[in-house]
């Protein structure tokens, strides 16, 4: 049986924290940066994590 490859696209955009969560980057971040507020900006800067439902599926396409 051949090696379970892990995806690549994936890879790029989810990294694993040491407690084991996943961490993800921001939607919304890549322009129209006037019409969002100064708090919405910087609420954007903050870590985002996979949420618990959504690991699953994400870990399967992690995997070396």
């Amino acid at each position: 049986m051949p090696k379970v490859k892990t995806h690549r696209g994936a890879a790029k955009r989810f990294k694993r924290t040491g407690a084991g969560k996943i961490k993800r980057p921001k939607a919304y971040t890549g322009h129209f940066f006037i019409r969002k507020s100064a708090r919405a900006k910087r609420n954007l800067r903050k870590q985002g994590y996979v949420h618990k439902a959504d690991q699953p599926r994400i870990e399967r396409l992690l995997r070396d």
